[in-house]
């Protein structure tokens, strides 16, 4: 394995992961190939019952009545064990981290909770590098790959280089730049209800980039963007694949292209 930035504590024995609502939902592989990933590190995974939405769409839409009420299930939750919770979504983990304390600014009791629970977050590919000093996981890939650096991760957390140094292991596959990565795709959440036309325009935008790429599968952490993005991969006939990272690491057995769900709708639909 590969050593990279080692966070200054000691090595975890077990973490806690915070699924997500849509991976729990659309893409339950994805969250078993974390757990995979994970154990093979030698860490023992707790997945705490009882798990919801993060509030990220009510806190979004200025629900935050309700935004509250999600976060104190989540906090109770969560906060049960010591253990560092992964996310494998920077959107998510951008949301525990940063919006759980600013909902409970007039809050005493549930502003410190937050903030011990915020303390205790870590997003997957962050946790990976950071935290455990791994680049190469042994994941093998076939194809192009280039790598979609979502809002959230890179702009909330600050995670930039983690996913790159991940895929930059991969045995197998090329690694090529997608312009304008950091630009965002045109999801942000409930944006790409309230503004459709200027989310299709931002859309447009990514999926021309990542034509320009020549890359035949796009890798991310936030599952919404690869899910926005694959739909419009559908719409347009193209045969590109959209996957989480997580979904590429864990493949250690073949040369192949592993088997995420497809972020794409059916035929037909």
């Amino acid at each position: 394995m590969s050593a990279t930035s080692v966070n200054a504590g000691p090595r975890p024995r077990r973490v806690s992961l915070f699924v997500t609502c849509l991976l729990d939902h659309l893409s339950p592989q994805t969250a078993e190939a974390v757990v995979t990933i994970l154990e093979r590190q030698g860490l023992t995974v707790d997945v705490p019952a009882g798990q919801t939405c993060c509030g990220q769409p009510a806190f979004n839409g200025g629900f935050w009545d309700e935004a509250r009420q999600m976060a104190r299930h989540t906090i109770r939750v969560l906060e049960k064990s010591n253990n560092p919770i992964v996310v494998p979504s920077g959107s998510c983990a951008d949301m525990i981290v940063h919006h759980f304390p600013e909902l409970f600014q007039d809050e005493p009791s549930w502003l410190a909770r937050s903030e011990r629970l915020a303390s205790r977050v870590v997003e997957f590919s962050q946790f990976l590098v950071d935290h455990l000093g791994v680049t190469d996981l042994g994941a093998v890939a076939a194809g192009t790959l280039t790598y979609h650096a979502s809002c959230h991760l890179t702009r909330g957390l600050g995670v930039r280089r983690q996913p790159e140094a991940l895929l930059a292991q991969v045995q197998g596959a090329t690694i090529v730049a997608l312009p304008q990565a950091d630009e965002c795709c045109g999801f942000g959440g409930l944006f790409s209800i309230k503004f459709p036309h200027i989310a299709e325009d931002m859309l447009a935008n990514k999926l021309r980039h990542l034509e320009e790429s020549g890359a035949d599968c796009l890798v991310g952490c936030d599952y919404s963007c690869l899910l926005h993005i694959g739909a419009g991969l559908h719409r347009q006939g193209k045969a590109v694949r959209v996957v989480h990272l997580a979904d590429i690491l864990v493949n250690t057995g073949q040369k192949a292209w592993p088997e995420p769900p497809s972020a794409a709708p059916p035929a037909g639909q």
